[in-house]
């Protein structure tokens, strides 16, 4: 999974700055973000969030459509505080539970201006829309595909818009996208797990 950074407001990067999830964090909605005990500052980040259909490299923005195979809502959970003194932005978003994606996923959309808010408890706390992404979700394919082959299932998320802001134990959040429906979870503390066996 890749994770376009900087990509709405002011600060226009000369090219692509992008990060990684993996798939161990991904979660579907109504299950808990779990918040790990050496983060204080998690952060709730909603997002467009691109599904990838086919296999593919070096993809021109005027094909990129043709290589996408749906969209789907995202919360890109970040720990701040774990990224920032180094830049470790693919540490900060790798935990376990930072990846909330769905409720489902449309075929049939056009992702230039759909409006995206983000609530927490009810209050509206991102309010923005597609059509402000410095990179549009072709560009972002196309630049992706240069980086690396895409493969059917991957998911690109597209960055977020002004006001990401902390998560706490029992909130309870919910991305909106138009035309594609509500995520919501709510927000745990993390628990510690046993081993796994040896097999």
């Amino acid at each position: 999974m890749l994770v376009a950074g900087r990509n709405y407001g002011d600060a226009v990067t000369p090219d692509l700055v992008v990060f990684m999830k993996p798939s161990t964090s991904v979660i579907g909605p109504g299950s808990p973000v779990l918040l790990p005990p050496e983060a204080e500052e998690v952060r709730y980040e909603g997002e467009l969030a691109v599904v990838i259909g086919r296999r593919c490299r070096d993809v021109s923005e005027a094909a990129a459509d043709q290589v996408v195979f749906a969209y789907t809502c995202a919360n890109d959970v970040t720990a701040w505080d774990v990224g920032k003194p180094n830049g470790h932005w693919t540490k900060a978003k790798s935990f376990d539970t930072f990846c909330p994606l769905g409720p489902w996923i449309r075929t049939d959309l056009d992702p230039t201006d759909l409006a995206l808010r983000a609530t927490v408890n009810g209050e509206v706390r991102q309010d923005g829309s597609t059509k402000e992404m410095n990179r549009g979700v072709r560009a972002l394919v196309s630049r992706c595909s240069t980086l690396m082959t895409l493969l059917p299932g991957d998911v690109i998320l597209t960055g977020t818009p002004a006001g990401a802001g902390v998560l706490r134990p029992g909130d309870e959040v919910t991305v909106h996208i138009d035309g594609i429906g509500a995520l919501s979870h709510p927000v745990g503390d993390h628990q510690p797990t046993s081993p796994a066996a040896p097999t």
